[in-house]
């Protein structure tokens, strides 16, 4: 398991150095542990057909090749799986019922991933099959899945990180109205708020000292949080969730930051819609995602945990063919201050495009200072 197992814009919460002396001249040393999130990964059959690289054998490790060492970097990286692996004997299919390679999570373990969320609108779109051969085959390729489970085990994870604890817990608001049976030995957790509330506690329970939240919900395609969100992660907070994750509008929605007493961060934020990462909806606004980093630190002489850092690297799906190959790559949308993208071929209309998406997500996520040291 990968070590216990960015924006381009943050914002510094805690300025601290690691290594402070208070006024008895005694040093405090403070421990961090680093995030990095995205949003919706998606596989329909044009993205499955592009990877293709003979008959039953697929590849999509190229995909990641321009941000694999933003997604290396952190000590966690984490998406949404919004496909099942069921594999070739259920049909290779895309929407609206989803069916994906193994190869698929193979390449998110290659490149970084460390934890995908498995509780969203596509988990049973092979029935409990699906969502059982989905877990293992991630538990082989050395990740975890977070929101669906085998029934009688322990669903409350709690992790450990430079003498962090921190829980991640998911929901989803449904699964397109199929449903596991009785008798299924698989589940998987829907939005419930006496659930969610229970579940917090019970990560409290164990010692986690940081509650983690992701929700699958909202309006598709709208970029403005609906009601149902607001009052969703509204009591989500009231029961103690630190931070807030969500995707499922496949657009990105905005991140605010918030203060609660109940709590355990100086500061929480929730981003109520992280985009599409990887998908084929080439569209304004679904073109686009992040990757949304952030930081943790505690001091070990008061115990108290600060969100030391909150940033995130805009990122634009390329897809384009020439005589000898066909790819989908994902790109900073800032992508003229990386030297090492000339290698990609970007029609002038596909650099209007990527210019397009960049100042869309820059203007929706104004709130958060822009950054710019990542290399």
């Amino acid at each position: 398991m990968r070590s216990i197992i960015l924006l381009f814009f943050t914002l510094f919460l805690n300025q601290d150095t690691f290594f402070q002396k208070d006024n008895r001249d005694s040093i405090q040393i403070n421990t961090s542990v680093s995030f990095s999130v995205v949003g919706d990964l998606m596989c329909h059959s044009v993205q499955f057909n592009y990877a293709e690289v003979k008959e039953d054998s697929f590849d999509f490790k190229p995909v990641y090749s321009q941000i694999q060492k933003f997604l290396s970097k952190p000590d966690f990286t984490i998406g949404n799986l919004e496909t099942v692996i069921a594999g070739k004997k259920h049909r290779y299919t895309g929407y609206p019922a989803f069916n994906s390679p193994e190869e698929y999570i193979k390449a998110l373990s290659e490149v970084g991933f460390d934890i995908l969320y498995t509780t969203n609108n596509h988990s049973l779109d092979r029935g409990e099959f699906g969502l059982k051969n989905t877990n293992e085959k991630i538990i082989t390729n050395n990740m975890i899945p977070i929101g669906s489970f085998e029934k009688g085990k322990d669903t409350i994870s709690v992790f450990e990180k430079n003498g962090i604890k921190f829980s991640l817990l998911a929901y989803t608001y449904g699964t397109n109205g199929f449903k596991l049976k009785d008798n299924s030995k698989y589940s998987l957790n829907y939005i419930d708020t006496t659930k969610i509330k229970n579940d917090i506690a019970k990560a409290r329970s164990k010692n986690a000292e940081i509650c983690i939240v992701y929700f699958h919900f909202g309006e598709e395609y709208s970029r403005n949080p609906s009601l149902f969100q607001r009052e969703i992660v509204k009591k989500s907070i009231s029961y103690g969730a630190d931070i807030i994750l969500a995707s499922h509008p496949h657009v990105i929605q905005p991140i605010e930051l918030f203060k609660s007493e109940s709590s355990n961060l100086d500061s929480g934020f929730v981003a109520y819609s992280l985009g599409n990462f990887y998908s084929n909806q080439k569209w304004r606004y679904s073109d686009a995602g992040i990757i949304l980093n952030f930081e943790l630190t505690k001091d070990q002489q008061t115990k108290k945990i600060s969100l030391s850092k909150i940033d995130y690297i805009p990122t634009w799906v390329h897809k384009y063919s020439t005589p000898n190959k066909k790819e989908f790559v994902i790109l900073p949308s800032n992508f003229k201050k990386y030297r090492y993208l000339e290698s990609i071929i970007i029609s002038k209309s596909d650099s209007l495009l990527i210019e397009q998406s960049y100042l869309d997500t820059k203007s929706l996520l104004e709130k958060v200072e822009e950054f710019s040291n990542y290399e």
